[in-house]
């Protein structure tokens, strides 16, 4: 389905409106010095890990460990961000170190 220019437009303004407000509506409703909820400080606090949880499944969902080769730049890029987290407690380092890692793997080593 081709759209039109003034569709694509419209489209590309409603999808940034949503995720505009969803990206500032926490900021606007919890600005200043007001007590969270003691439910909110408890997402706060159980998000992020959940987040990078289901992204890890997300990412080695697809990963054969049964047929070669064996999901190993995977695993070995797994344990490197786990390992990289746990020296330097650094997310982006984690995350960056992890990725070259892998594409170290899919480009050179396993060719």
């Amino acid at each position: 389905m081709q759209l039109s220019p003034y569709q694509a437009l419209i489209t590309i303004l409603a999808v940034s409106a949503g995720v505009m407000v969803t990206r500032f509506l926490p900021f606007i409703l919890f600005r200043g010095e007001k007590k969270m909820s003691p439910k909110f400080e408890n997402l706060k606090e159980l998000i992020p890990p959940a987040m990078m949880g289901l992204l890890v499944v997300y990412c080695l969902k697809d990963v054969s460990f049964t047929s070669p080769p064996y999901g190993i730049a995977e695993i070995v890029s797994v344990v490197t961000v786990i390992l990289l987290h746990l020296w330097k407690r650094n997310s982006l380092l984690s995350i960056f170190g992890g990725v070259a890692v892998y594409m170290t793997f899919l480009q050179f080593i396993l060719k």
